[in-house]
């Protein structure tokens, strides 16, 4: 008969647990990494050494003439020019002229605004960037006041400056008086055909006026400036100025026209897309040409805007309607309930936005939005043609100088507007993406 055993002396469950051991060699650290990601099948290794190959032959290159073979110092294009027309380089050319670049850097930046005067635009930038900071870092306080700062001091400040203030603008009280009547009547007309309160909305139509009446009074009162015209803005400050404005008006104008698009007014639906089809059916270029050639001929005679002025509003309008079409898709990226459930809690038309439907819509296109904001940024040098010298306009214009004039001077000058406009373009993404992640706070399962 067979030994019987207890079931003290088989162990099926172990009684002691192993001690812990690290992850295989293969499967952790650098070469985990790139096992996995670059080189985890045979398509995968294919492509990850053709791409190394191209960067090995693309990279040291543009290193080399934007670094290593560079020209840092001179002061005039004998120090950048090829061997046959005076250089001393031995191979025949050089690499990037930065020389050129630091010679021409007031230029750049500045245009033709006269130098004694430039503190003005070096205030403005720091009044600019300063506010900006503040309201774009999360951990700094008084975001309210911050906001009231950029949207409402900020640019009565920043014109002042920058134009010097003394603006004739004695023509203009009467028709914006007009233009306010009109206002109210038109305010007053849709609150009785929506059945809500017309008191808020004649109010805010009213402090909107008044407000405009206090701009007009304080940009004509004389505060000892110099005068700058625009045609003697340029470079960076043309640029930025073009930029800011058109992303902070497209912005609630955007906002604006998708909710008239989708409003349940056919009046106010229908003005919404005749707005937005009609800017997104012409190509800027000709926005610009029209703004500064075709309206001056529709004016009556003695009436003229400024060019730059002309500009700023047909950028405004022509991104407006983009961005209304990105709001409008992040409206109707939300289900009906989140409608309902504001309607539920008795809100009106306005909280029922302002509270619910606007945050989560905005969230939703947070890279739609920014996407538009570069593509401005971006189309900004589009107005070289109307005559308005921007960033890479004085970089163009500094070609005719014969001082610097050299086979790398154009090569130089075209690398060093892409550097800087891809510092802009690459700073608004990936503060976009740190915003998305901020606020990603329940589409993740």
């Amino acid at each position: 008969m067979a030994e019987i055993h207890s079931a003290a002396d088989i162990a099926y469950v172990r009684r002691e647990m192993l001690p812990e051991q690290e992850a295989p060699g293969s499967s952790r650290g650098v070469v985990a990494w790139f096992r996995e990601s670059l080189f985890s099948s045979i398509p995968y290794t294919i492509l990850t050494l053709f791409c190394l190959y191209l960067l090995w032959v693309i990279v040291p290159p543009i290193l080399s003439f934007l670094i290593g073979s560079a020209v840092w110092t001179g002061t005039d294009r004998a120090v950048c020019a090829t061997e046959a027309q005076g250089g001393i380089q031995p191979n025949g050319w050089f690499g990037a002229c930065w020389a050129y670049v630091g010679d021409y850097a007031n230029q750049f930046i500045y245009g033709r605004y006269p130098n004694v005067e430039q503190w003005r635009v070096n205030i403005v930038g720091v009044l600019f960037f300063g506010g900006l900071a503040g309201l774009l870092i999360p951990s700094v306080p008084y975001k309210r006041e911050n906001i009231i700062f950029l949207s409402i001091v900020f640019p009565i400040a920043a014109l002042i400056l920058l134009t010097g203030g003394d603006i004739a603008v004695d023509g203009l009280y009467i028709p914006l008086a007009v233009l306010a009547v009109l206002a109210l009547v038109v305010t007053y007309a849709f609150a009785k055909l929506s059945d809500s309160d017309p008191l808020p909305g004649l109010k805010n139509v009213a402090a909107l006026f008044i407000g405009l009446f206090v701009l007009l009074f304080i940009l004509g009162f004389d505060f000892g400036l110099m005068h700058v015209e625009t045609e003697m803005w340029g470079g960076l400050l043309v640029t930025l100025v073009i930029a800011v404005t058109g992303i902070a008006a497209s912005l609630p104008v955007g906002i604006a026209l998708a909710l008239g698009r989708r409003s349940a007014l056919p009046i106010v639906r229908f003005f919404s897309i005749v707005f937005i089809e009609f800017w997104r059916g012409v190509p800027l270029i000709t926005v610009l040409f029209m703004s500064s050639v075709m309206l001056p001929l529709f004016l009556p005679e003695g009436v003229s805007f400024d060019k730059l002025l002309r500009a700023l509003i047909g950028v405004a309008l022509f991104s407006s309607a983009y961005m209304a079409e990105v709001v409008r898709g992040g409206l109707q990226a939300l289900p009906k309930g989140q409608y309902e459930g504001a309607m539920a809690l008795g809100l009106n038309w306005g909280q029922m936005m302002r509270m619910i439907i606007l945050p989560q819509a905005l969230k939703l296109v947070i890279p739609g939005i920014v996407n538009t904001f570069i593509g401005l940024f971006k189309d900004t040098t589009l107005v070289l043609i109307i005559g308005l010298f921007d960033f890479l306009g004085q970089i163009q214009s500094s070609y005719s100088d014969p001082t610097w004039a050299s086979p790398v001077q154009a090569m130089t000058g075209y690398a060093f507007a892409a550097i800087m406009y891809w510092v802009f373009c690459f700073s608004m993404s990936r503060y976009s993406m740190f915003m998305e992640r901020k606020l990603d706070t329940g589409h993740k399962r």
